[in-house]
């Protein structure tokens, strides 16, 4: 019983301090541009786009090599002059719409919009399926016994009677 309630609060400190933690920002210092205007810039157009090997997190956050180069591209764009449109539109252009977080709706992407909704719609409508099935099966009527069986139950009974007395 101990052992649990310590196991629990230790679970329970670990969460507590990954909360607090906040995320990690895989940016480093020799990324960095001088200047304070483009390197905001630059911040706020890495979080809008994805890392394509880590999927849930934006390019600051990850430590994978395609984020760095990713990183690095934006600032390079950036330097050349670019405008915050036309850096997305350049990483766009080179990696496709996956790479940004909240990528457009458009035909090209629709089942990444409506694809939660669908898989939803369809465990709902198997869940209702299954529910009515099992509803089905339990109310159905039993089918009436038949000269034997009727027979063979009365004796059971009857057998049962005499254990029980006797």
């Amino acid at each position: 019983m101990i052992r649990r309630v310590a196991l629990s609060v230790l679970a329970a400190s670990a969460l507590f301090g990954a909360g607090l933690s906040g995320p990690a920002f895989a940016v480093q210092p020799e990324e960095r541009l001088d200047d304070p205007v483009l390197e905001a810039r630059a911040r706020e157009i890495s979080r809008e786009l994805r890392c394509v090997v880590c999927a849930g997190e934006v390019i600051d956050e990850s430590n994978a090599d395609i984020a760095r180069d990713l990183r690095l591209l934006v600032r390079e764009r950036l330097v050349a002059g670019d405008t915050d449109q036309e850096v997305r539109d350049y990483v766009v252009e080179r990696y496709g719409e996956y790479v940004l977080m909240r990528p457009p709706f458009s035909p090209r992407n629709i089942l990444l919009w409506a694809g939660p909704f669908a898989l939803l719609l369809l465990g709902g409508g198997l869940a209702v399926y299954f529910i009515q099935r099992q509803r089905g099966e339990g109310s159905a009527a039993a089918a009436p016994l038949t000269a034997e069986e009727e027979a063979e139950l009365a004796r059971i009974m009857a057998e049962n009677a005499a254990a029980t007395r006797g």
